[in-house]
């Protein structure tokens, strides 16, 4: 249990939010609007399980919502041309992979820190994407709405697909050794060197996982609209992170899962709504997600402090 008290901090935080919903404002509830809160957040979750791997290996990366951005800009230029969408989907993560390779090649390849390399690959990602659209939106034909399905079938296929990707990856991290390679590399990367892993090749491996799954991500957005915005990415890179921290990831690497990383973007994505179905004003609701962050992060740095004491 105490192993665990961080993630179920989460959940019981999560637990009063939609208790006080239930009581104060049961129109939360509704079957389609949280259908669709559901679907709206699923490419945000599966960008969070690839940060959550990336930072338990102690990097960072902050270029995933330019690299969402340049995915989904492509994706929607193949789909316009004709490609079908069993094309289009894997061409999509293939593209997020080779991005993530290159944060890959300089952090593990050349030791650069991961923040400066992954904030430089943000910058040049975006000014580039605003340098080729000019700001000009994508139409994306008919047949790839929703996956060729209805609105509800769509939906229900998306959510269906980010939570099957969330537990094949949080059973993975626990029982396959891959999994336990990241743990070991983001607790002590020399012992892990010592024990006949290579901290380089799992560092660059991760970068290259989270960019295929942000391709991945990129696809499952682009299909809920009639059109892709060039900037649809901005501000991702945050939500990811904060989800992934709030949910017990320490920054430091080495702990945390992905059911917690889970925990913490439904916590954060109940916010907004459960502002407007309270009549609060729309701009409480950075303060309110800064604070989560903040006291987890301040929470995090308690622990680590008992656990060096001890």
């Amino acid at each position: 249990m105490k192993k665990y008290f961080r993630e179920l901090s989460v959940v019981a935080a999560l637990g009063a939010v939609l208790l006080g919903l239930a009581m104060f404002a049961p129109a939360f509830f509704q079957p389609q609007p949280l259908l669709s809160l559901v679907t709206r957040e699923a490419p945000t979750l599966v960008v969070a399980c690839g940060m959550a791997l990336v930072i338990i290996a102690r990097q960072i990366d902050i270029s995933v919502g330019s690299q969402f951005s340049v995915c989904s800009v492509c994706a929607g230029l193949l789909a316009a041309r004709g490609w079908p969408l069993v094309l289009v989907l894997p061409a999509s993560a293939l593209l997020g992979a080779s991005l993530g390779a290159i944060n890959g090649l300089l952090v593990a390849g050349l030791r650069l820190p991961s923040i400066v390399v992954t904030l430089a690959t943000m910058v040049t990602l975006r000014q580039g994407l605003n340098l080729f659209r000019q700001g000009e939106f994508v139409n994306m034909p008919d047949k790839f709405q929703w996956l060729g399905l209805s609105q509800s079938g769509g939906q229900w296929t998306l959510v269906g697909a980010a939570f099957a990707l969330l537990i094949v990856l949080g059973l993975a991290m626990r029982h396959v050794a891959a999994g336990r390679f990241v743990y070991a590399v983001g607790t002590d990367a020399e012992a892990a060197r010592l024990a006949g892993i290579r901290p380089g090749r799992v560092t660059f491996l991760v970068f290259i996982f989270i960019g295929a799954l942000t391709g991945l991500a990129a696809i499952m957005n682009i299909v809920q609209s009639p059109q892709v915005q060039p900037l649809s990415g901005a501000g991702l890179e945050l939500k990811v992170i904060a989800a992934v921290v709030v949910g017990g990831v320490a920054i430091s690497g080495g702990r945390g899962n992905l059911w917690g990383a889970f925990a913490g973007l439904l916590l954060l994505a109940c916010v907004s709504p459960a502002l407007t179905h309270l009549h609060i004003e729309a701009y409480w609701e950075k303060a309110i997600q800064g604070a989560i962050i903040l006291l987890a992060v301040v929470a995090d740095g308690v622990r680590s402090r008992k656990e060096s004491r001890g």
